[in-house]
């Protein structure tokens, strides 16, 4: 997982927990209609993960650290599917699932291009009419300290429609928190 030792101890407690739970979740989730097979790509240590297996009948979630997987896996298996796969690359049939999520991961992801390639799995593995939804992280003073010697590729908030669209999305809608600045996206594989 690419995050330093400070980052993961921040993103793997309670404390980041409940702040996913009651700020994070509720924002980037509100008006979207989750439906009952959805995939969270990148869940990372399970903040987002615990929320939503409380809010939708099947849950997978695929992540790419293999430590973080067993990790997952003895604390969710029994309620979740949680594939070892990377989020551009995912082993998993076209037009399976309902809605496809993330959250507060895409910055971990070294280049625009490899984004772009989990836009383009995001919109591969959605039904007809299915939402793709999310929220990530903006650049600021303590966010850089945060991710010093991580990988930190932010997304210019002005330039997400256009790259979910060009995966083949539509309906693409892109807000910037009030207070935090954090985005938030949800865009729809048409019909």
């Amino acid at each position: 997982m690419p995050m330093n030792r400070a980052h993961r101890k921040l993103c793997s407690s309670e404390e980041w927990a409940q702040t996913t739970k009651d700020h994070i979740l509720p924002w980037a989730l509100e008006d979207v209609n989750l439906g009952e097979d959805v995939l969270e790509i990148g869940p990372g240590y399970g903040a987002n993960l615990r929320v939503l297996v409380e809010r939708v009948p099947r849950l997978t979630a695929a992540e790419i650290d293999r430590d973080t997987v067993r990790l997952l896996e003895g604390q969710w298996g029994d309620r979740a599917r949680i594939l070892h796969a990377d989020g551009a690359e995912l082993p998993l049939p076209d037009a399976s699932f309902d809605s496809v999520v993330c959250f507060t991961m895409l910055h971990h992801v070294p280049t625009a291009a490899h984004q772009d390639r989990i836009f383009a799995e995001a919109h591969r593995v959605l039904r007809p009419g299915g939402t793709f939804a999310g929220s990530d992280s903006q650049p600021s003073v303590r966010f850089r300290v945060l991710h010093f010697r991580d990988t930190m590729n932010t997304v210019d908030p002005a330039g997400l429609p256009t790259r979910l669209e060009n995966a083949g999305l539509t309906d693409v809608a892109v807000d910037l928190h009030p207070a935090s600045g954090g985005l938030r996206f949800r865009c729809r594989r048409g019909l």
